[in-house]
């Protein structure tokens, strides 16, 4: 019998689909970054919107209302996200995009046309704020943890390339009369929403997000599907079982929402300082000024500099082409160079390269102010291959299974909260301070290497349960997270039992027959059975250690709720071997 299918297709197609859809997602996110750029200053737009003409704060406004509309869909996901489901979050966040779109190109002279565009991109941010809250999400639930770090760094490559896009884009369009000017790349973002629409009509919902609310039947097909396996065959029935297991250890079966409260909670868990972690790396990307360099390049150049229009929109075509390259980059050494390293190098390739731009800049000369070009290309630079991928990553392995849906929508609404900060001061700062805008942004960069280096433990290489394990470890001893991370060794599947046991991470479960789900619970020994009779040495202790089946130590396998499936099935034929 063949595998099920969605879209016809299963396997390795259909989860190549699924990734080729989150990408398009955040191929979109990173369009929306660069598209007002090129078109905020021109004088066609001016013409269309009198009140953004010479006016740094209007121009900040109307840029910057867009991460309020982001803020607040990521504030919507994180009350309703657990509810509404992965799939349909995403295909209402593209289609509240698209309505969004539709409000800003439609505008018309003399009919109030700024207050029109202004609820546009409101709009059009609420939609991006779902999505950005749950593509994520829905990726690292239907891929395997061992690809966990890299599918994340490419959706963060490819917001360089969705930026690329939008300012060559604006390029483009400059040369065009007046209406095509600012209409047309606003409307290209119609594109992309189809392509995340249509797609995830036919996708499959997130097996994590169907066990979680006991819908086993649907979360067997698509298990099997994404997998290539038969409906009802012993590998899909594991795999099942796995994540139902999971799920139950750590409270989430059954259960529709995790409370926010749990997000609060200290001791051997530390769920605070986790989220902490996370959030924190989203607020030190966009303080360290990334959106300032993004959104407003031509206008540092104009400012700045004192390029002209073209030329500056030139320029910033090519820093998005070497923002895009460099982005690739961080695909290669995420894993080799580790993520504590990834972030000290980037602060202080990002530190430094402030401290060229407003070196240049202090005298006033033009000849010396074409110098500060080369520190805002570094800069991008550095910021594409270290702090672009990093802050989206870091917070789906810090925090830990029960609160991670929760925590990872928290540092999106910091992420988004400080980009309207940043973007909406940025332009006032270069008019009125000139180049201590980039002196502060020096200052700030610099100031996140003493707290990388003291607070946030390396996670590279590490499995979910291991990361676990480190917060355990420090809370016990009185340690440094750090340190902990440091001396913890790199553990194999079979070793994390007994360090779970040691720290107080595995818990005793009375075997009480009412906390059995019972068809599960059969077809899960049925198959342990059909595994046992396959490999000749499985044991019934394997049995001991899951929630409510028998009195035993439970550890929860963190890395098949991360993936969905796969990686406890792999976990388990190396335990047998």
């Amino acid at each position: 019998m063949a595998p099920p299918k969605f879209m016809g297709l299963s396997g390795r197609p259909l989860s190549m689909m699924v990734s080729a859809v989150a990408t398009t997602g955040f191929l979109l996110f990173g369009y929306d970054q660069g598209v007002m750029s090129g078109i905020i200053t021109a004088p066609a737009f001016n013409n269309m919107f009198p009140e953004t003409k010479d006016n740094s704060t209007m121009q900040g406004f109307v840029t910057a209302i867009y991460e309020i509309g982001c803020l607040a869909g990521a504030m919507f996901m994180l009350w309703a996200g657990d509810l509404l489901g992965r799939r349909r979050g995403i295909i209402t966040g593209a289609s509240i995009m698209l309505i969004g779109v539709i409000i800003q190109v439609t505008t018309v002279k003399d009919k109030n046309p700024l207050a029109q565009l202004i609820v546009g991109r409101v709009v059009m941010g609420v939609g991006n704020g779902m999505n950005t809250s749950t593509i994520p999400t829905y990726q690292a639930e239907c891929s395997k943890t061992s690809n966990r770090g890299l599918l994340i760094c490419i959706e963060g490559g490819v917001i360089a390339f969705g930026t690329l896009i939008a300012y060559w884009l604006d390029y483009g369009a400059s040369y065009g009369p007046d209406d095509l000017v600012w209409r047309f790349p606003i409307a290209f973002q119609v594109i992309f929403a189809v392509l995340i629409i249509f797609p995830m009509m036919f996708l499959p919902e997130s097996p994590r997000w169907l066990l979680s609310h006991q819908r086993e039947a649907e979360a067997d097909r698509v298990i099997a599907a994404i997998r290539g396996y038969e409906e009802g065959s012993p590998e899909a029935l594991l795999e099942r079982n796995l994540i139902v297991d999971s799920l139950r250890a750590s409270g989430g079966y059954g259960q529709k929402s995790t409370p926010v409260k749990a997000l609060f909670t200290q001791g051997k868990t530390q769920h605070f300082r986790r989220m902490l972690l996370g959030s924190s790396a989203q607020f030190f990307q966009q303080v360290g000024g990334c959106n300032a360099v993004i959104y407003y390049f031509p206008i540092l150049f104009e400012e700045s500099i004192g390029t002209d229009h073209n030329m500056s929109l030139l320029l910033g075509g090519v820093n998005m082409i070497v923002y895009s390259i460099f982005a690739t980059t961080s695909w290669f050494i995420v894993e080799r160079v580790g993520r504590r390293k990834m972030f000290l190098i980037g602060s202080l390739g990002q530190s430094l390269s402030m401290v060229i731009t407003f070196a240049c800049l202090i005298d006033g000369k033009e000849m010396t102010a074409r110098g500060a070009a080369v520190g805002l290309f570094t800069y991008i630079a550095f910021f594409g291959a270290t702090w672009l991928p990093l802050p989206w990553l870091y917070p789906a392995e810090v925090n830990p299974i029960k609160t991670r849906a929760k925590a990872n929508a928290v540092s999106t609404c910091v992420n988004w909260l400080f980009n309207f900060v940043i973007v909406m001061v940025t332009p006032i700062m270069v008019s009125n301070i000139g180049w201590g805008t980039y002196l502060f942004f020096a200052a700030t960069n610099a100031c996140f290497i003493p707290v990388i280096y003291f607070f946030y433990p390396e996670t590279a290489k590490r499995s979910l349960e291991e990361i676990d394990i480190i917060f355990a470890k420090g809370h016990a001893e009185k340690m440094s997270y750090v340190r902990a991370a440091k001396e913890l060794p790199y553990l194999q599947p079979e070793e994390i039992e007994g360090y779970a046991r040691k720290y107080g991470l595995v818990g005793h479960h009375e075997s009480d027959s009412s906390t059995e789900v019972g068809t599960i619970g059969d077809e899960r020994r049925d198959v342990e059975k059909n595994f046992s009779g396959q490999s000749g040495n499985t044991t019934n202790s394997s049995d001991e250690g899951l929630p409510g089946r028998g009195p035993g130590p439970s550890v929860v396998d963190e890395g098949g709720v991360e993936s969905g499936f796969g990686d406890g099935v792999n976990a388990s034929r190396k335990a047998d071997n």
